[in-house]
């Protein structure tokens, strides 16, 4: 039986980028370039890491923010990173760096040489919206307003 072959979700990934442009806004706040914003993560009894956003860079369409994390478990797994391009206009998000890879093509033929997903783009951007819910959820910043 041949495989059908994969489809990407337009539709999901702009909807995907459009509501993490939305949670990043809350998130980032007024800063400004070369600034940093620390979050601390919190489970039902106890700080488990810090989610960290930069503003890297500042245009008058598109910003560039650097998402990170740290916390107990660095010693053990390569904590998650990544770099976010904002676009003002559209007002959409976009993961551009994943843990030092760049440049994720909207489909991939599977298998492949790297192992990604068919829809690893749209992945990489859920993955980020997931991060950030958690944040929205669970986090507190000393110089934000309530996040929940």
């Amino acid at each position: 039986m041949a495989r059908a072959a994969y489809v990407s979700d337009l539709k999901g990934l702009q909807a995907e980028c459009s509501i993490n442009y939305l949670r990043l806004s809350r998130l980032v706040g007024e800063l400004s370039p070369g600034e940093t914003r620390e979050i601390a993560l919190r489970g039902r009894e106890q700080r488990f890491g810090s989610l960290w956003l930069e503003l890297v860079e500042e245009a008058p369409y598109t910003s560039r923010l650097r998402v990170s994390q740290s916390g107990i478990m660095d010693a053990f797994v390569e904590p998650p990173r990544m770099l976010v391009h904002l676009y003002h206009d559209v007002r959409m998000a976009e993961v551009t760096d994943f843990q030092r890879q760049r440049h994720f093509h909207g489909r991939y033929r599977y298998p492949n040489a790297r192992m990604h997903q068919p829809d690893e783009k749209l992945q990489i951007n859920r993955f980020l919206g997931e991060w950030l819910e958690h944040a929205l959820a669970h986090g507190h910043s000393l110089d934000l307003p309530e996040l929940n």
